[in-house]
């Protein structure tokens, strides 16, 4: 992900806080809405999120003063939200089904087979997720910067954490994901 705004441009334009809002919300849009799919697998709760997050990002640009980058704000900014709600709420999860007319028209068109690889990557997404929301605060918002493509650097000036705690905590979390996503394929079996 490219930010278009340099940080010290930002402040030289003398961009008001709608303008930087807009351009960081169609920078950050695909990966904000990750990062909330990553907090909130119901999809209600989880566009409540989202919506804090952006809320929370436009009040915050009054105080953004450049010391760190943008995108190190809008994720420290969405995590906060995030973080905040996770310990607010207990979160429940709804299956995805599809009504048979739905599955009809699949199967009559032959798209059946296309329609069972998606619900299966989408039923390994929501697995992968899932165990994901198990986690503490601290290792979810450290894994799901990591799979937004941060380096360990990048992902300490977020967390507050150096970058070698930042590394080990990726690699304990990506065995620990590794082995439960393989516990039920083993218990499915």
């Amino acid at each position: 992900m490219t930010v278009v705004l340099q940080d010290e441009a930002v402040l030289e334009e003398g961009l008001n806080r709608d303008q930087l809002y807009e351009q960081v919300a169609r920078d950050f849009r695909d990966a904000l809405a990750r990062l909330a799919r990553g907090y909130e697998s119901d999809p209600d709760k989880c566009r409540d999120l989202l919506q804090e997050i952006h809320l929370a990002l436009w009040r915050s640009f009054d105080a953004f003063d450049g010391r760190c980058s943008l995108r190190t704000w809008v994720y420290r900014v969405a995590h906060n939200v995030a973080i905040s709600q996770v310990t607010r709420r207990r979160r429940g999860t709804t299956p995805s089904l599809i009504s048979l007319e739905d599955f009809e028209v699949l199967s009559t068109a032959g798209r059946l087979d296309d329609h069972e690889k998606t619900l299966d990557r989408q039923r390994a997404m929501e697995r992968l997720f899932g165990l994901i929301q198990k986690l503490k605060p601290v290792d979810r918002q450290t894994i799901l910067l990591y799979l937004e493509g941060l380096d360990a650097a990048s992902i300490g000036d977020i967390t507050g954490l150096s970058a070698a705690n930042v590394a080990t905590k990726i690699h304990r979390i990506k065995s620990i994901l590794i082995r439960q996503f393989k516990k039920r394929d083993r218990n499915d079996e």
